[in-house]
C-alpha cells in the first residue's frame, strides 16, 4: 500500500483567492457601470454606443461560454 502525502495548497488557496477578490471588484464595477447605463445618457445615445455596448456584451458572452461550457465551449 502506497502512503500518499498530504499536498499543501496554501499557495495555490491564496492564489485563488486573490483572482476570486479580483473577478468580484469587476463584477461590482460593471455593474455599477451598467446601473448607471454605462455612463450614457438616452437622449445622447448613437450607434457608437451600441457598438462599444456590443463590444463588451461579446467579451462576456466568452467568459461565461467558458464558465458555464456553453457556446464553443459546450462539450
Amino acid at each position: 500500500m502506497t502512503t500518499r502525502r498530504a499536498t499543501d495548497n496554501t499557495k495555490a488557496l491564496d492564489a485563488f483567492m486573490t483572482t476570486k477578490f479580483q473577478i468580484d471588484a469587476m463584477l461590482e464595477r460593471l455593474k455599477t457601470l451598467s446601473d448607471d447605463h454605462f455612463e450614457t445618457h438616452p437622449d445622447e445615445i448613437n450607434w457608437g454606443d451600441v457598438g462599444t455596448l456590443n463590444h463588451y456584451a461579446s467579451l462576456l458572452r466568452q467568459i461565461t461560454d467558458a464558465a458555464f461550457k456553453e457556446g464553443e465551449h459546450a462539450a
